[in-house]
């Protein structure tokens, strides 16, 4: 009923060899399930497990955060791969017991945090890495890895993405590179400039199968931004362009501006046919026009309409005051 599990020791560099239960096992010694409404999937094939980890590069001596590692699938094959420190953060308690299990065939390799990935201060996991590398715009020794649950990848990935602009949480080491998986329409969205992603994984591979396919994406961020602007602004107006996706660009553009302010653009492109250097220009106008004209950026045409709705069941025709154009308080 148990499995020859191998792990490669970092020091001294020996293949130790640890008799484990299966992952399978594992769910059935804790009664484990993956619950449907935290979009949680198991991936039991080790094979493809370590696919996954493969597209990460080598990890051999390299720090490693796991994130959400369930019943420990993903993390036996970072084990495998020679990491010298894994971390895994996972919020679900049941999964707790069968980690610890894991963490005690593998002394002083595997870190062991229940807590939520969102919340969760990465940049306290770690000793700064690679503080001996004479080109601090190298990526670290230090790796982000995941099967995210569907319901928590989006969220996430803007969190990062904001972290990386600022150089915060994980980032605060410098380029930290990431290797997630997500739904496979995202990743190809995620990768439209490569034209695909690097792994696609079809769902009948989890349990439960989910209705769509999996795609892996590694990210390794730029040491330099395309776009010189805070991330809250260019959030803000890639956020206004995309949300009409199948329409042209101005319906969003015109949706940055209180309704009063708004100009009637031409009707050029859709947002999909938006260029880095497109996006880029709207971003730096829309920031000139915020420096002159006080209360733009913070402006929500969402408040706005929920300020009209209320009115309207009052009787009153007062918005508040959103927005003054020319910087009037």
């Amino acid at each position: 009923m148990y499995a020859t599990f191998i792990i490669r020791m970092a020091a001294p560099r020996k293949i130790a060899l640890f008799c484990l239960p299966t992952i399978g096992e594992v769910i059935k010694l804790y009664n484990l399930r993956a619950e449907k409404q935290l979009s949680q999937n198991f991936l039991l094939d080790m094979r493809l497990t370590d696919k996954i980890v493969r597209q990460a590069g080598s990890l051999r001596d390299t720090h490693v955060c796991e994130v959400g590692p369930g019943p420990g699938g993903l993390t036996r094959s970072i084990l495998s791969a020679g990491t010298a420190d894994l971390l895994v953060v996972e919020k679900d308690n049941c999964f707790i017991p069968g980690l610890n299990l894991l963490s005690e065939a593998a002394p002083g390799k595997l870190r062991v945090v229940h807590g939520d990935i969102l919340t969760y201060r990465m940049d306290r996991g770690f000793s700064k890495p690679n503080s001996t590398k004479t080109v601090p715009l190298d990526p670290p020794d230090l790796h982000i890895i995941g099967n995210l649950p569907f319901s928590v990848s989006t969220p996430l990935i803007i969190k990062w993405l904001e972290n990386i602009s600022n150089r915060t949480g994980p980032f605060v080491y410098g380029r930290t590179r990431l290797t997630l998986t997500f739904q496979k329409e995202v990743a190809e969205r995620l990768t439209a400039s490569t034209y695909l992603c690097a792994v696609t994984i079809p769902g009948r591979a989890f349990i439960p199968k989910p209705e769509v396919d999996v795609g892996v994406v590694h990210f390794t961020p730029l040491a330099q931004p395309q776009i010189k602007q805070p991330f809250k602004l260019v959030e803000k107006v890639v956020r206004n362009v995309f949300q009409f996706r199948s329409k042209h660009c101005h319906k969003g553009i015109e949706m940055l501006f209180p309704e009063t302010e708004r100009l009637e653009l031409a009707e050029v492109m859709s947002p999909t046919e938006l260029s880095i250097p497109d996006i880029r220009a709207l971003a730096d106008a829309y920031s000139r026009l915020c420096s002159e004209n006080q209360g733009l950026l913070t402006y929500d045409f969402r408040e706005e309409l929920r300020l009209k709705h209320l009115n309207r069941r009052s009787g009153s025709s007062n918005t508040g005051n959103l927005w003054c154009p020319g910087g009037a308080g």
